[in-house]
C-alpha cells in the first residue's frame, strides 16, 4: 500500500491553481511511504530509494511523513492534503500526533474523502470515524498476519535466520506462493542439518554442558572456543550465541513462532513472549539435536542460574542425567508434584525439601 501525502503551499496572486477547494495553491512537494502505516513517524520512509523507485509511482517523492513533518514551517506550508486519514497512520494516536503537530504550526490537515462545509461537530465525526476504522483495519490485518505466520510454523516452515547446525531449504513440497502486487514471494523453506557434518554434536555438547554439567555462558563460550576443529564457527562464539543456541526450541526439531516480541523493550532488543504463547508445530518437522526433554530440563537449569538458584530439584535432575535418566514432571498440586524418573513414578511435597532430594540421589546411584 502506498500512503500519499501532498504539501501545499502558498503562491502570490499572480498564478496558482485551485487544489481541494483552496484557492491560488499548488502541490509545492509529495510526501509518501511504502507499507508504514504501523510504524511511528521517526522510522517512516526509510527504506533505500531503489524499493520506492521499483514501485514506479506516477508521482515524484520528496521524502517520507517525518520529512513531512519537519518541513512543514520551513516551507511556509498552510495545507496538508491526504487520500484519507488512514493514509497518515493506521494507529489513531499517530494521526492525532500528526494533526496536532502541523495545528501547532498553523498547518490543517485535509482529507480528500471528507465532505466539505457543514459543522465543526459534523468533520469532527466524520474524521474520528474514520481513523477508528482505519485501526479497527489495523487490528485486522495484525490478525490475519499472525495467523498466517502461526500457520506457516505449524506446517513446519522456517522463520528467521536458521540455527547454528541447520540450514534453510527451499521445499519443494510446499504451494507455489504465487506474486502479490511486489511481484513473486518468497518460497517457503524447511531446515535441514549443515552441511558440517560437526555442528550437530557440537551443538548437542553445548546443550549437554549447560543441562548435565550447569555450566554458565561464559564457562561454555571458552570450551567451546578452546577446540575449534571440533566447534567450528564462522567468526567466533559468544554468550549471546550460546545462550541463544541453548533457548531455541528448534534444537528439539519443533518448528515455534511468535517466541519473541520484536518491537517491544530496549531498541536494538527484543522481549521474549512467555511460553505458552508460542506457537509450536504439533510434532518434530526435522532432524533434532536434542529430545524436547532434554530442551525443557536445558531451560531450567537456565533459569536457575539467572536466579542463582542450585535448588534440590536441579540437584535432582543432574543425578539423573549422571545415570542416562531423565525426570519428567507429569503432575502438580499445591502441596505434591508427580515425577516420572526413569520406569518409575515417584511422588513427592514441593518444593522438594533438601532430606528428600538426598535420598532420590541416593536411591539413583545405589548409595543407600
Amino acid at each position: 500500500m502506498v500512503e500519499h501525502l501532498y504539501l501545499l503551499q502558498d503562491l502570490d496572486e499572480s498564478g496558482g491553481v485551485v487544489a481541494a477547494g483552496l484557492e491560488v495553491e499548488e502541490f509545492a512537494a509529495y510526501f509518501w511511504d511504502v507499507e508504514s502505516g504501523m510504524l511511528p513517524p521517526e522510522l517512516r520512509g526509510l527504506g533505500p530509494q531503489a524499493m520506492y523507485d521499483a514501485l514506479d509511482v506516477p508521482v515524484p517523492r520528496d521524502g517520507g511523513l517525518q520529512d513531512l513533518i519537519d518541513r512543514a514551517e520551513l516551507m511556509n506550508i498552510t495545507h496538508v492534503l491526504a487520500e484519507r486519514s488512514d493514509r497518515v497512520a493506521r494507529a489513531m494516536l499517530t494521526s492525532l500526533t500528526v494533526e496536532h503537530g502541523l495545528k501547532k504550526l498553523s498547518v490543517e490537515a485535509v482529507y480528500a474523502n471528507e465532505p466539505t462545509g457543514g459543522t465543526e461537530s459534523g468533520r469532527l465525526r466524520v474524521r474520528l470515524y474514520g481513523q477508528a476504522e482505519g485501526e479497527i483495519y489495523r487490528a485486522v490485518m495484525l490478525e490475519q498476519s499472525t495467523g498466517g505466520q502461526i500457520q506457516h510454523a505449524v506446517q513446519g516452515h522456517n522463520h528467521g535466520y536458521p540455527p547454528y547446525p541447520y540450514k534453510a531449504v527451499i521445499d519443494e513440497n510446499a504451494p507455489d506462493p504465487g506474486r502479490n502486487r511486489f511481484g513473486r514471494q518468497q518460497p517457503k523453506k524447511k531446515l535441514v542439518p549443515h552441511d558440517d557434518e560437526r555442528r550437530f554434536p557440537a551443538a548437542r555438547a553445548l546443550c549437554r554442558l549447560r543441562r548435565e554439567e550447569h555450566l554458565k555462558g561464559g564457562e561454555i563460550v571458552r570450551i567451546l572456543s578452546a577446540g575449534p576443529k571440533k566447534y567450528p564457527i564462522e567468526t567466533e562464539w559468544t554468550r549471546n550465541r550460546v545462550e541463544g543456541l541453548i533457548a531455541n526450541p528448534k534444537l528439539a526439531g519443533h518448528q515455534v513462532y511468535n517466541r519473541k516480541a520484536a518491537r517491544t523493550g530496549r531498541e536494538g532488543t527484543s522481549r521474549w513472549n512467555p511460553i505458552s504463547e508460542w506457537a509450536w508445530s504439533p510434532k518434530p518437522v526435522h532432524a533434532a539435536v536434542v529430545s524436547l526433554e532434554e530442551w525443557k530440563l536445558a531451560q531450567e537449569v537456565t533459569a536457575a542460574l539467572r536466579g542463582g538458584d542450585h535448588s534440590p530439584l536441579l540437584r535432582v535432575h543432574a543425578a539423573a542425567c549422571r545415570r542416562g535418566l531423565t525426570v519428567t514432571e507429569i503432575s502438580t498440586s499445591g502441596a505434591h508434584a508427580v515425577y516420572q524418573r526413569g520406569a518409575r513414578t515417584v511422588v513427592v511435597p514441593t518444593p522438594i525439601p533438601d532430606t528428600v532430594a538426598q535420598h532420590l540421589i541416593e536411591d539413583m546411584e545405589g548409595t543407600r
